[in-house]
């Protein structure tokens, strides 16, 4: 497939990078808490706030909307939740419609 040229997209590094760009993040929680659940589906909530750097209670509350959007699941295990992300499911963006969770998860766990 050859490749398109974007006039507004830089392919290489770019040397300019200031204090700012450390402030932001290309993924959101939720997308951050995907990733923690897909490279280990046994961690505790706790575990998963840590990775991600936000409270418990958020994670709660994003794991409760992944699960009713339809994009995890989980089972009791014990006394402990294990966690299955959906992968099939599709982005919600409207610029992304065409790729799923599975496509976002693969690249970013290889």
């Amino acid at each position: 497939m050859p490749k398109t040229y974007h006039p507004n997209v830089v392919s290489g590094p770019v040397d300019d990078a200031t204090d700012a760009s450390s402030s932001w993040t290309f993924l959101t929680n939720h997308g951050h808490v995907l990733v923690a659940i897909s490279r280990d589906p046994d961690l505790r909530q706790r575990d998963i706030a840590a990775l991600v750097g936000i409270t418990e209670g958020a994670v709660q509350r994003i794991v409760h909307e992944l699960e009713d959007a339809g994009y995890l699941r989980h089972e009791r295990v014990g006394r402990r939740n294990r966690y299955q992300v959906v992968t099939d499911r599709p982005l919600r963006h409207p610029l992304e419609t065409d790729h799923s969770v599975g496509d976002i998860l693969a690249t970013l766990n290889t």
